[in-house]
């Protein structure tokens, strides 16, 4: 499925095959770009909806088109790093975004992918300022980090998971990943539990119970 966009090729070889092929020069995304992105990301989303099997999140095309371009500048600036310092902030913006069930499961087909990419950055240079950079994003989208360690003390985690259909996506993910970190804060770890019932072992065995203290 080529296209002769960078950007395009880049995202659709990823999502595809879970390979990319990096550029040799940094590519500017144009509007034209953005359009297919978001047309392809809606389609991705409809698959995807038929496994969280809930037709009350809305598609959040700004989100996901944005975490496309995160990714896709990520992947650039791990190997095309001379004199672009002073573009990291234009070309991985911040987000202006909420992030609530819908931008966040949006934005996840693309940002699923970046805590790779920043481990990478961290093997080469743990002092990369781009590190902190993504790592900010994944701190406000922290379902697609799910496995990677960040300081998420200040989440409320009975508010962040209040919806169901993102908690039991939250919570697969969790021990998909075999996310330790997450699966021993204890309102998680309640929830887990509750999931687990007497199948836990089969689950996750050495996954300890965790005292609540309610």
């Amino acid at each position: 499925m080529q296209t002769g966009s960078p950007f395009l090729d880049t995202i659709f070889l990823l999502r595809k095959s879970g390979s990319m092929t990096v550029f040799s020069d940094l590519q500017q995304v144009t509007a034209k770009e953005e359009q297919e992105a978001g047309d392809y990301f809606e389609a991705e989303f409809e698959k995807e909806r038929l496994e969280f099997l809930s037709a009350e999140i809305p598609f959040h095309r700004e989100a996901a088109v944005w975490g496309a371009k995160v990714l896709y500048h990520s992947t650039q600036l791990y190997l095309i790093r001379k004199n672009t310092a002073k573009d990291l902030e234009k070309l991985i913006p911040k987000s202006k975004i909420t992030a609530d069930t819908s931008s966040i499961l949006s934005a996840d087909l693309s940002l699923r992918f970046l805590p790779q990419i920043v481990s990478l950055l961290h093997s080469a240079d743990p002092h990369d300022p781009l590190i902190k950079i993504l790592e900010e994003i994944l701190t406000q989208f922290h379902f697609s980090a799910i496995g990677y360690h960040l300081d998420l003390g200040k989440v409320s985690w009975e508010k962040e998971l209040k919806d169901k259909t993102y908690r039991k996506l939250y919570l697969e993910r969790i021990v998909e990943k075999k996310a330790y970190e997450l699966a021993e804060i204890p309102y998680i770890n309640k929830l887990l539990m509750a999931d687990f019932g007497m199948h836990k072992d089969s689950y996750w065995r050495d996954l300890k119970i965790v005292e609540h203290g309610d």
